[in-house]
């Protein structure tokens, strides 16, 4: 391979959510979240009143991108995180499909969530403390601190809760004692959106027309708020931030329409609903907490006159839980004063201490994150240590593998970190725990994964996908306590877990279970909010190996050194890697198609439908919209008489908020549109395959994640640069398996982005909470 050559780098925005917001620093990057589909279902604001007087309409038709560079100002990439979050409000509630027999594994899943959240709110109630905030804080800190503990025991002052110890873990179910029966699989039927009824619908729109918003979003409005939405909306207008693309600048002009002079900026319905949208804002970009400064200033750019006030507001309304985070002083280490009453200056250089930080979190996040933590402590203090796994490590089939193992034998969560060629060792983890009579298995995140895993270690049981896991149609089970039936749980590709569905998986381990979590620290984080895998790794709360394994081949060698920064130049004798250098977007376009379609299958033998193509976002000329068109064009040309697809249209399909399900369409017919997800038969409602189903041909980055295929194309047109980042390359560049062709044209702003364009920097609290909770076997 010759060194990369360079054309001229642009900028472009990377559909990410523009109004996003992260703590103040401008230069943090954009957000790492997965796409949502083309969601047409999902209204455009653009018609709500904008005091602007030209509002920016908002598209939710597509996922956020998931670069980790700053967004510019793409809507369409706002409004497809904002059709993700409407799937999850939709999805909270019954299904109204057909009658199944079983439930769907996104219904499912959505189930134990909320079964999670409903244990975890009985716990906290059984607590004789409050969240365990800090104390001794003065001021503004001191109030936000005493207002959510009034919250949340009820009265109006908080004061009288600061000294009140935090009880221990709760202790978790014993292990099951046998096995239940794998249960077969059942065919996938897509959750369907909230049922709204005609009346609620009729109400609502009465609503927003006499506020001026378009009467399409009345059934977001209901999939939102439910059936009192019509209510809530004429007492509260601003309730409608929570409809997926509605902004603040729209609401307000909605307000003022329903209320006249009777609303102001500082509004106490205003200030808590902007406090709320600016928290979702950034669990889109995967915080799970805010900086409560960053907050302020956000709302006083908004002009809140004061955000102070506004914030204390919002916490006593149950809107945010606040936290703290450091190292506060303590009476005995303040600086001795001297006689004349001054300061001992020696004395407060000793005790000078980091900030305290306070911290503002919804009250979902904030719940998933203490029962992970709790629930990961439970893991690692339950588990028999005393395994003698000797002989099995003995015959593992590399180093790595027989430490691996010789680890997961002493200590009950194990963090494994290592690239493709790594897997082989949790693999033969699964297989010696299996080989001891151990209920062993390995969960990954996709269907392809699911397919790899099986390979490796010689037997399709050993393998299964998370959703499937947990809903009940994969794996062995459940016991009369709801747990696992399983001893050893491997979870592959752990760096796409997220902070809630990591809680749910946890919660369904029972005490003495042992769980290792398996993957690449340089790959692009989770679709969802938080960064579990990176705080496990930095929390040191359980032993670590990494794997010595190198990836092979040219791929993996390019691949490696992009994981410490470095686009280095490697040799490629059969064509391997190969550099398409372009000098526009719409070249770029031609050049993807042409490799697609011709050059790779006749170089190579690999067909068009097991190539991938991959680019920066969903937007500009060059992004998946335009790609997928083109694609679509050469490849499989129809009139799109089924939604817009037609048999044999490749597909991503989302089930679920954060889950791109790659897919091939066979049919459709009363019932919905049928694809084939993998071997998985899926049942896409009609009422839903806007919303939840788009072309595949050109993925993005996030979209790709965890999953491989024989070729990869990775393009990066030049309006492209802004989106570039070292995971972003190193997730991309790590897709194909024997060939991988860069349609190359932002020059310079690779090389820069591998150097020096790091991961985003998320807020989160489950690195301090394990920090702080008591382990027997904490990795020093």
């Amino acid at each position: 391979m010759t060194a990369l050559p360079g054309e001229t780098p642009g900028t472009v925005g990377t559909d990410t959510p523009q109004d996003t917001v992260s703590p103040p620093e401008a230069g943090a990057e954009g957000p790492e979240h997965a796409e949502a589909p083309d969601a047409s279902d999902a209204p455009d604001a653009s018609d709500a009143p904008d005091p602007s007087g030209a509002p920016e309409a908002p598209d939710a038709s597509e996922g956020g991108e998931s670069s980790d560079t700053p967004a510019d100002a793409d809507d369409d990439a706002r409004g497809d995180a904002e059709a993700a979050e409407a799937e999850a409000g939709a999805d909270a509630a019954p299904a109204a499909a057909a009658p199944a027999a079983e439930l769907s594994e996104a219904q499912a899943e959505l189930a134990a969530q909320r079964e999670l959240r409903e244990r975890i709110e009985k716990r906290k109630a059984e607590k004789a403390a409050p969240i365990a905030a800090g104390t001794g804080l003065s001021g503004t800190a001191a109030d936000l601190l005493a207002a959510v503990r009034a919250v949340e025991s009820g009265e109006k002052s908080g004061t009288a809760f600061f000294d009140r110890p935090a009880a221990p873990p709760a202790s978790r179910r014993p292990a099951p004692a046998a096995a239940q029966p794998t249960r077969t699989p059942a065919p996938e039927a897509a959750p369907t959106a909230r049922t709204a009824t005609p009346e609620a619908l009729d109400a609502v729109r009465a609503v927003l027309t006499e506020g001026g918003a378009p009467e399409a979003l009345a059934r977001p409005a209901v999939g939102a708020l439910g059936e009192q939405a019509a209510e809530l909306l004429r007492t509260d207008p601003w309730r409608l931030l929570a409809v997926p693309g509605v902004r603040p600048e729209q609401a307000d002009g909605f307000a003022r329409a329903l209320l006249g002079a009777d609303c102001g900026p500082d509004d106490g319905r205003r200030t808590a609903a902007l406090v709320g949208w600016l928290l979702e804002r950034a669990a889109l970009q995967g915080h799970t907490a805010l900086d409560a400064d960053a907050v302020r200033t956000a709302l006083a750019e908004r002009a809140v006159g004061d955000p102070d006030a506004a914030v204390r507001d919002a916490v006593e309304e149950g809107v945010a839980l606040v936290f703290q985070e450091g190292d506060e002083p303590s009476a005995d280490d303040a600086g001795a004063a001297d006689s004349d009453g001054e300061a001992d200056e020696a004395g407060d250089a000793d005790v000078a201490r980091e900030p305290v930080q306070v911290l503002l979190g919804l009250d979902r996040y904030a719940l998933a994150e203490e029962s992970l933590a709790d629930g990961l402590a439970r893991l690692v203090n339950a588990c028999e240590k005393a395994a003698d796994w000797a002989e099995a490590a003995a015959s593992a089939p590399s180093p790595s593998a027989a430490e691996l193992i010789r680890t997961a034998a002493a200590a009950g969560l194990v963090a494994h970190s290592g690239g493709e060629a790594a897997r082989a060792e949790p693999a033969a983890l699964i297989a010696a725990a299996r080989g001891l009579g151990l209920r062993a298995l390995g969960a990954t995140h996709s269907e392809d994964g699911r397919r790899r895993l099986a390979a490796a270690t010689g037997d399709p049981d050993t393998a299964v996908t998370l959703s499937g896991l947990l809903s009940g149609a994969q794996g062995p089970g459940r016991d009369e306590d709801g747990a696992l039936a399983l001893d050893l749980l491997v979870v592959l590709d752990a760096p796409q877990l997220d902070v809630e569905g990591a809680a749910v998986l946890v919660e369904a381990l029972a005490d003495g279970a042992r769980l290792v979590l398996s993957g690449d620290p340089g790959v692009l984080g989770s679709a969802g909010a938080g960064r579990v895998f990176a705080d496990v790794l930095a929390s040191h709360a359980c032993p670590q190996v990494v794997s010595r394994t190198p990836d092979p081949g040219p791929i993996g060698e390019l691949v490696s050194g992009i994981g410490i920064g470095e686009l280095n130049q490697v040799d490629a004798p059969g064509k391997e890697v190969v550099i398409v250098p372009v000098r526009d977007a719409g070249e770029a376009v031609h050049r993807t198609v042409q490799l697609v379609a011709d050059s790779v299958p006749r170089a190579f033998g690999i067909p068009a439908e097991e190539t991938q193509v991959i680019t920066v976002g969903h937007g500009g000329a060059a992004g998946t919209r335009a790609l997928n068109e083109a694609l679509k064009q050469r490849l499989n040309p129809g009139p799109g008489r089924f939604g817009g697809f037609d048999p044999g249209d490749r597909v991503v399909h989302v089930p679920a908020p954060g889950r791109a399900v790659p897919g091939v369409v066979l049919s459709a017919d009363a019932e919905g549109l049928r694809l084939d997800c993998g071997g998985v038969p899926v049942v896409v409602p009609q009422e839903r395959v806007e919303s939840s189903v788009r072309h595949g041909w050109a993925l993005s980055a996030h979209q790709a994640a965890g999953m491989r295929w024989p070729a990869a194309v990775v393009v990066l047109p030049g309006d492209a640069a802004q989106g570039l980042s070292r995971p972003w390359v190193y997730t991309a560049f790590g897709r194909g398996e024997r060939h991988l062709s860069v349609v190359h044209g932002v020059d310079q702003a690779l090389p820069h982005a591998v150097a020096q364009v790091p991961a985003q920097e998320r807020t989160t609290r489950l690195r301090p909470l394990l920090e702080a909770l008591p382990t027997s076997d904490a990795a020093s």
